[in-house]
């Protein structure tokens, strides 16, 4: 009987990671969200040994964390950190883009997560957001953002059907000479 055995994903590398891009709020439970959190991959295992490693000691020190199955990669039942282990589950229901850190003194802090993929600028915009407490809800601060992309101005049309490149009337496929 043979086995296979697949490797343990590791992010990038310890000497490419950047700095923890973490954003809290100063007075947690205020509103929706107390933070913000953009990691580096979808490895959860990973992020979050360095999210509870380099989590800001005034907040507290993370001893287990509640996360949506959606934005990660499969999960251990608990992750090796810095001086033991974290328990780590997932909500039973889709709450896409949220993560709950428990503290050691029990407090619950509800962290958007900002998928890896996002851009600086609009991941940095998120996060400055997600401080702010005038999101309504972790998925609807993303799903505002990724509504947001800049787009070109042939890609935006006027209600009564005209575009953007007035005052010609025919499309730019059809121009010839102009």
């Amino acid at each position: 009987m043979s086995t296979s055995i697949s490797p343990i994903p590791t992010g990038p590398a310890p000497g490419d990671r950047e700095q923890l891009r973490l954003r809290m709020t100063e007075q947690r439970g205020r509103g929706q969200l107390d933070g913000g959190w953009w990691p580096q991959s979808r490895y959860l295992a990973v992020e979050l040994a360095d999210l509870v490693d380099h989590f800001p000691p005034h907040l507290g020190r993370i001893v287990r964390a509640v996360f949506s199955p959606p934005d990660w990669e499969s999960a251990p039942r608990r992750i090796a950190v810095s001086g033991g282990y974290v328990k780590v589950g997932s909500f039973p229901r889709d709450d896409t883009h949220l993560i709950h850190l428990k503290t050691s003194d029990r407090t619950v802090l509800r962290v958007l997560v900002v998928p890896p993929s996002l851009d600086a600028d609009r991941a940095d915009d998120v996060l400055s957001v997600a401080v702010n407490g005038s999101a309504d809800t972790a998925f609807a601060l993303l799903d505002e953002v990724s509504a947001d992309v800049a787009t070109g101005p042939w890609q935006h049309w006027n209600d009564d059907g005209g575009s953007w490149w007035e005052p010609h009337p025919i499309p730019p496929s059809y121009r010839t000479g102009v």
